[in-house]
């Protein structure tokens, strides 16, 4: 066991489990998310989803956690406030990326968040990670490379780019959750309420711009049965589930942890484009997904 995940190691195996095997659940539901969101969205209506993506679930969760929100304090509601930007920083740059790169590309290369956040950690705490952890990074990064390069050595896409400024807020993300001393008592529930109707306010006052896209009610207006399917995925299961499940693992582990045990995300994101979105990686971006997957999960145990 490493000094970078020693909040972890007086977990023992039964209770780890009990916290490990729903991160691991939020893994499957947001790796199969980067194609559901290509599906539904556009580089014209990204604002517009994302208002009804949340729009949905954020009154569910103020009528169900109403109490707890009114037991807040004026810094929880700051703390919480302050998760919620860098929530919706996360969810621009995802949703623009995915609509300019490919699903598959767009799940390996957000898996770098399991590399990005020891690191971060590290640079924290001032303790400097495994030689074998940074040997991991390393080929994670150069997996990317190639990843990026799949079709020839061009330069990267601006969805790939968009994708790798995602990995480090989601990197930022964590390690607020775990260090915002404002938010260390209040519940789960009451921060992912904050946190996403924040989040949604940011997504409304973009979305009534000019020239940021379509409205919201239109691009309602134009769903059908998949589109409207697509969405309410992305709102139950990729938001409301997968955030509260977040939230509430990262206070009983550590952040690499949580990071770490999302490291199955990019199977699942490239066995959905694969096999359903029927995209393809090429000899090059192959051998770049392997290189990332193999890197990760190196850097899983070196710091496990």
């Amino acid at each position: 066991m490493s000094s970078i995940a020693v909040p972890s190691a007086g977990l023992a195996p039964r209770r780890a489990w009990l916290t490990d095997l729903p991160v691991l659940l939020v893994a499957v539901v947001w790796g199969a998310s980067y194609l559901a969101a290509k599906d539904i969205t556009t580089a014209h209506t990204v604002t517009a989803v994302l208002v009804l993506r949340f729009g949905l679930v954020v009154p569910v969760l103020v009528a169900a956690g109403w109490r707890g929100l009114r037991a807040l304090t004026a810094a929880q509601w700051r703390g919480a406030g302050l998760l919620g930007l860098v929530l919706s920083g996360i969810f621009l740059l995802e949703t623009y990326g995915v609509v300019h790169t490919s699903a598959t590309n767009a799940g390996l290369i957000i898996s770098l968040t399991m590399i990005f956040t020891p690191l971060a950690e590290a640079a924290v705490t001032r303790v400097r990670p495994p030689r074998a952890f940074l040997a991991a990074a390393a080929l994670s990064v150069a997996g990317v490379v190639l990843l990026t390069q799949g079709g020839g050595f061009t330069a990267p896409s601006a969805g790939d780019l968009l994708m790798l400024l995602a990995a480090l807020a989601r990197t930022a993300h964590v390690l607020f959750m775990a260090r915002v001393k404002a938010v260390q008592d209040a519940d789960s529930l009451s921060l992912t309420t904050v946190q996403l109707g924040g989040a949604v306010a940011v997504f409304a006052v973009l979305a009534a711009a000019p020239g940021t896209g379509d409205a919201p009610w239109a691009v309602a207006a134009g769903f059908g049965v998949r589109e409207w399917s697509g969405l309410l995925f992305l709102s139950v299961f990729c938001t409301l589930f997968a955030f509260f499940v977040q939230m509430w693992a990262v206070r009983r582990t550590s952040p690499s942890r949580v990071s770490l045990l999302l490291g199955t995300e990019p199977l699942w994101a490239a066995a959905a484009g694969i096999a359903l979105g029927g995209e393809r990686l090429g000899a090059l971006g192959l051998l770049g997904g392997i290189l990332v997957l193999a890197g990760t999960s190196w850097g899983r145990r070196a710091v496990a």
